[in-house]
């Protein structure tokens, strides 16, 4: 609810500071004295477009600030999508320079007029006459009927359209990504075909380099190791065999030196190292041959190896292996994406089975709500000086939507005439206004409602009409705050609290000033509404007979 209004330096107010009631609470005053001021600088912290021409002083800024007292839970999804700190109260400001530039704060946090009209949607229902009002919003006119309806299998039906949707959107993205796939299907298979032709093995490009170059130097090779073992083992004076008569020769002297040993074991070492490896080049040489047919069949697989390595980007055997599993993976899900769009198909139609049942369930509960909703509508909009006036509840079947199959509106009927007509089409702002009173009236304890603010709904009625919208207002006020701008006394007298708007021309501007009334002050003011400046006894009398 609306704490606290404070007001600096708008149209003709310099500063004000008006605390609200958490029930009805009404507002009069002459006219011309300001309260349309009152709703247009509340407008400001509601959204509403700033214009610098507002100033009181063209030399200072213009500040109105709203303290509301609100539940967190009602407004915490707004608060975390927009990453602002939820604390109570809830202030907002609204700032206006002499520039015309314009800047709103939410806990002294800025925002922008999107956000800030966004969350006063969640505080305040302004209610002006000659608004189309939300009267005619098909998404409000559902909402009251579900509110009487309160149909059970709404929240699973909810929940079940959702993932209808998401079964829709996947199905549809897999359709999507089956067709793109059969657009490269050919291509796919055409390159994995070929690398399947080619099957080359792990690393087997960077093998054959390696035996190519063995390959080609096979001569060379093969001449230096048999030139090697030849002078290891085979020449002349074999440098094994000499190597063998030098240690004999140190192993003979061992015995005279203390050293000498330990260098006959070396000697010995070396001899049998060196005839280990004139085994190994003896081997190696019998492994060598030069193959010019071989030379031939390595040259064309790697020539093979490094097209497939330009043509896929690549710089190694390992690389195009992979291509080539992603290649098989792609052709294999095209050919598995017909069975996962038949397995989606499936569960939609199971969905759409098990929506159309709970669709039926909830229309079912609504049409039961229709005809108490109309009459009990009807037969209040004749207390309020609306005795011709017939509202009809129009519930048509349709597309599957969020919340079922129905299509609501609200048609009406200003004076018997059996010509029924959108409510938003043909009602005027007057009847727009006590319209939307009596249907809230009668859901008010359903629907979550912000503060209601009424701007002069009493016009064109008076006698029992009005008293009638104040009883309405004074019940409506017992579960949600009320701020009715009212001429009528009828109305003014349900007040629990009760503000007279008033111009005081003691400074050297005039200004607006609002003041809570006391109990006798709001007799005075109410016979004054009932006979005049000077009221007389019996209005007097009235006026404390309206306010008990």
């Amino acid at each position: 609810m609306l704490q606290r209004l404070i007001i600096k330096n708008y149209a003709i107010i310099d500063h004000l500071e008006v605390d609200f009631s958490g029930n009805l609470n009404v507002i009069t005053g002459e006219t011309g004295a300001g309260k349309s001021i009152l709703l247009g600088a509340l407008s400001m912290i509601l959204g509403e477009r700033a214009d610098p021409g507002v100033l009181f002083d063209k030399t200072g800024k213009c500040v109105i600030e709203g303290i509301f007292k609100v539940k967190k839970s009602q407004v915490a999804a707004f608060f975390q999508q927009h990453e602002l700190d939820l604390e109570d109260p809830l202030i907002i400001r609204r700032e206006i320079s002499a520039a015309g530039k314009s800047r709103a704060f939410v806990n002294d946090t800025p925002v922008n007029i999107s956000q800030l009209s966004e969350l006063s949607g969640y505080l305040v229902d302004l209610h002006q006459q000659f608004d189309t009002l939300e009267l005619g919003n098909a998404d409000f006119q559902r909402e009251v009927i579900d509110a009487l309806a309160k149909p059970a299998a709404l929240q699973v039906y909810h929940n079940l359209f959702l993932q209808y949707l998401q079964v829709q959107k996947k199905y549809k993205q897999l359709q999507d990504d089956r067709d793109q796939a059969n657009k490269e299907l050919d291509y796919n298979k055409f390159l994995l075909d070929e690398l399947l032709e080619a099957d080359f093995s792990p690393n087997e490009v960077e093998e054959l380099d390696n035996e190519l170059q063995l390959l080609t130097h096979a001569e060379e090779i093969k001449n230096t190791l048999n030139r090697v073992f030849f002078q290891l083992k085979e020449d002349e004076q074999p440098i094994l065999q000499q190597l063998k008569q030098l240690q004999s020769s140190i192993q003979h002297i061992s015995s005279f030196h203390k050293d000498m040993p330990a260098v006959s074991e070396r000697m010995l070492s070396a001899y049998l190292e060196l005839q280990d490896i004139a085994g190994e080049v003896d081997s190696i040489n019998d492994q060598v041959h030069y193959d010019a047919q071989r030379i031939e069949q390595v040259n064309e697989r790697m020539t093979l190896g490094y097209r497939l390595f330009k043509k896929h980007g690549v710089q190694t055997t390992d690389e195009l292996l992979v291509i080539k599993d992603t290649l098989a993976a792609r052709v294999d899900g095209v050919l598995n994406l017909d069975e996962q769009l038949a397995a989606l198909e499936k569960e939609q139609a199971q969905l759409h089975d098990a929506l159309m049942k709970d669709a039926a369930a909830i229309t079912a509960e609504r049409q039961e709500q229709v005809a108490p909703f109309e009459k009990n509508v009807n037969s209040l909009l004749a207390q309020v000086g609306m005795p011709n006036a017939r509202l009809k509840v129009d519930i048509v079947q349709g597309e599957l939507n969020p919340y079922g199959q129905d299509t609501i509106e609200f048609l009406f009927d200003a004076n018997r005439s059996n010509q029924f007509a959108p409510v938003g089409k043909v009602a005027s702002g007057g009847e727009l206004s006590r319209l939307m009173l009596c249907i809230k009236s009668l859901v008010a304890q359903s629907v979550a409602l912000p503060t209601l603010i009424f701007d002069e709904i009493d016009t064109g009625i008076s006698g029992e009409a009005a008293r009638q919208v104040g009883v309405i207002l004074k019940d409506l006020a017992k579960a949600h705050q009320i701020i009715c701008i009212t001429h009528q006394p009828q109305i003014a007298g349900k007040a629990d609290a009760h503000y007279f708007v008033y111009k005081d021309a003691r400074a050297e501007k005039v200004t607006t000033s609002v003041r809570l009334l006391s109990m006798e002050e709001r007799i005075d003011k109410i016979a004054q509404m009932l006979s005049g400046e000077r009221p007389t006894a019996a209005a007097l009398e009235n006026a404390r007979e309206m306010v008990r």
